[in-house]
């Protein structure tokens, strides 16, 4: 089986970090977004994988692709982002035939997609796809089921026929791309995967839904990011190689080798890349902060700071931000409670 990430898009929900940088090269846990991607796919014995990418996200993508050691990467070109049903269309020569796990690399799980490459290569339906059950399937492909098979899938519904939404993981016999043939585009004038499995289920195909165990995240907005931040830093064993003096570690953190910390008290889960200075600060649990960065006299919590950012001289605690890349936030003598904010790339904030 191939492995199929869509990233061409603009992550427009991410904004403002998205004006900068493409989604899937957003870190979460200490890593891009589309790494840990990749790293559920090589789990589930996949290391074909083939990338959608766009004019704006090529060049960052192929740099982070070309980090991960163990599998193999096509990058294909969307010149147009038409939806994701367009999307697997591009990889159709690609693909060459063969059973394809397309896999929203936005999307997290908790027990990887193993169980959904296993049954579908035991039972050998036309398409298995994840199903989670959501307050609000509105926002979703949402299935209608017999059994475990899927009878009927809509996109976004007004009026959902259940609450089984589709959940970011499909596999698919080759014979999804003769669905997608001559497929007309939605109301929204995007070609949708769901219309294709319909065509499916319509043509007499098994079509199944596996409901997703353990937790799954959809890293779409910033408060998402944020919370497979702490889902993921949750898994953290804790090891200290890093130099250390005068500080307090506490709970499971995760300090290369090459970061410093003075004068500090750190509460896990943290992860604390190399090369990262921290003195006379209070790093709390569920925070990971990236390779380079500074952190001086401030106090962080349930963040994540991405590469080479300053935060210096801040008298309010910070929590739930997301700052990125070579990002500063510098304080003044205000005391105040705390402060909430998402910071894009190469940003500047002077607090009073």
């Amino acid at each position: 089986m191939k492995g199929i990430i869509p990233a061409a898009g603009l992550g427009t929900r991410m904004r403002p970090l998205t004006f900068t940088r493409p989604k899937p090269v957003l870190k979460v846990a200490g890593k891009p977004i589309i790494v840990h991607a990749i790293e559920t796919l090589m789990a589930a014995d996949i290391t074909d994988i083939a990338v959608i990418v766009s004019d704006l996200t090529r060049q960052e993508i192929e740099y982070v692709l070309s980090k991960v050691e163990g599998a193999t990467f096509t990058l294909i070109d969307q010149d147009e982002q038409l939806g994701l049903g367009h999307a697997v269309n591009m990889a159709r020569d690609w693909a060459a035939g063969q059973d394809v796990c397309v896999y929203l690399g936005d999307n997290l799980f908790e027990f990887g997609i193993n169980s959904y490459v296993r049954q579908f290569e035991l039972e050998r339906p036309d398409a298995l796809i994840a199903l989670v059950e959501v307050a609000d399937p509105s926002a979703f492909g949402v299935a209608r089921m017999d059994g475990n098979r899927i009878v009927e899938l809509v996109e976004k519904p007004k009026s959902p026929p259940s609450n089984l939404a589709v959940a970011g993981v499909y596999c698919f016999s080759s014979r999804i791309f003769e669905a997608l043939d001559g497929l007309s585009p939605s109301a929204r004038g995007e070609y949708e995967i769901t219309d294709a499995i319909q065509r499916l289920i319509q043509g007499g195909s098994a079509v199944l839904g596996q409901r997703v165990q353990g937790w799954w995240k959809d890293t779409g907005r910033p408060v998402d990011l944020l919370d497979a931040n702490r889902l993921l830093l949750e898994r953290i064993e804790g090891c200290i190689k890093g130099t250390v003096v005068d500080s307090r570690l506490s709970g499971r953190v995760e300090v290369a080798a090459s970061a410093r910390i003075t004068n500090c008290q750190i509460v896990g889960p943290v992860l604390i890349a190399d090369d990262v200075v921290l003195e006379n600060a209070y790093i709390g649990p569920f925070t990971s902060i990236g390779r380079g960065t500074i952190i001086r006299n401030a106090e962080v919590e349930h963040s994540v700071i991405e590469s080479e950012a300053v935060i210096e001289n801040v008298d309010i605690r910070l929590q739930d931000c997301l700052i990125g890349l070579r990002a500063q936030v510098r304080g003044g003598r205000r005391v105040p409670r705390t402060l909430k904010f998402t910071l894009s790339d190469a940003s500047v904030v002077e607090l009073p």
